[in-house]
């Protein structure tokens, strides 16, 4: 028996963070790591960890398609838009990390074993990550919800160049995800980055306008979603328990990252690459691809 053989495109802090956390994986094995520059912090964090890096891109995954089971790409939405179509010639499935809407829209807590066949496998957005599930709990306990709004405040200092670059796609996708996962068509996403120092933890508020509900049959809902994510995420947190006010619902949630490559409190990346490990796990047990390297 041996591992899952994965490659990760793109050596930013989304991939650098995923690399860590694949090697610790007793499914996974990282057989390639890409990006654009061997100067690069990532480049250079990686092959300090004595993995094979190449500075080719997407041309280095076609070079190695004998080798490779499965790619993170963790690029650009514009990026995997091309990348994808190569992807699917090579015939290596993909899990995008971008907001680029290309491939299944995913949720491990809640449709998680429904993408495993799926070639292409999209994260959404680590505000979709942090908010779906408790909207998507909230719009199957409570009848008429009419809007759901998801705000997450992240630190300034989480959001690279990549995210600043992709701020449009994150709203997009982030709002496909909610209609798409909760079944609500009238939906809004609003992402914040706070300059204060220290630095504040990712925090996201669900808001569902509702005429009126019993809040409180809400409770042992969210707590078992709650528990749903922290089997893959263990910094989540329900922080705010539902209440109702001013015609609306409430749910605030946190999220503390593992501190791998980054800081502890750059959750909001944290959370998206716990996601996708998680898929990437299943999809190694499923196809039994485990056990000892």
């Amino acid at each position: 028996m041996k591992k899952l053989k994965i490659a990760i495109l793109g050596s930013g802090n989304i991939g650098t963070d995923l690399l860590i956390k694949v090697m610790r994986s007793k499914f996974l094995d990282c057989v390639l790591f890409v990006g654009r520059s061997f100067a690069s912090n990532g480049m250079i964090k990686a092959s300090s960890l004595g993995i094979i890096v190449s500075d080719k891109s997407i041309d280095a995954i076609v070079e190695n398609k004998e080798n490779i089971d499965l790619v993170f790409d963790a690029t650009s939405a514009q990026s995997h838009k091309i990348h994808a179509n190569i992807f699917k010639d090579l015939g290596i499935k993909c899990i995008d990390m971008t907001p680029s809407q290309v491939g299944k829209i995913c949720i491990p807590a809640i449709n998680g074993p429904s993408c495993l066949s799926a070639a292409n496998i999209n994260m959404i957005t680590c505000g979709g990550q942090a908010s779906i599930p408790m909207a998507y709990t909230i719009f199957r306990n409570v009848k008429n919800i009419e809007y759901i709004e998801v705000v997450s405040s992240i630190a300034s200092k989480s959001a690279g160049p990549g995210t600043r670059e992709n701020i449009d796609e994150y709203i997009y996708n982030t709002e496909a995800g909610l209609r798409h996962l909760t079944g609500c068509e009238n939906v809004k996403a609003i992402l914040n980055l706070n300059p204060a120092i220290p630095c504040i933890n990712m925090q996201t508020t669900i808001f569902a306008k509702v005429d009126q509900v019993e809040v409180e049959s809400l409770i042992s809902p969210i707590k078992e979603m709650e528990k749903k994510i922290q089997e893959y995420v263990t910094g989540y947190e329900v922080i705010v328990q539902p209440v109702y006010e001013g015609g609306r619902i409430v749910v605030t949630v946190r999220c503390c990252g593992l501190g791998d490559y980054l800081p502890r409190y750059a959750g909001n990346l944290d959370i998206i690459n716990c996601a996708a490990i998680a898929m990437a796990e299943e999809y190694a047990i499923k196809n039994s691809v485990v056990g000892q390297s």
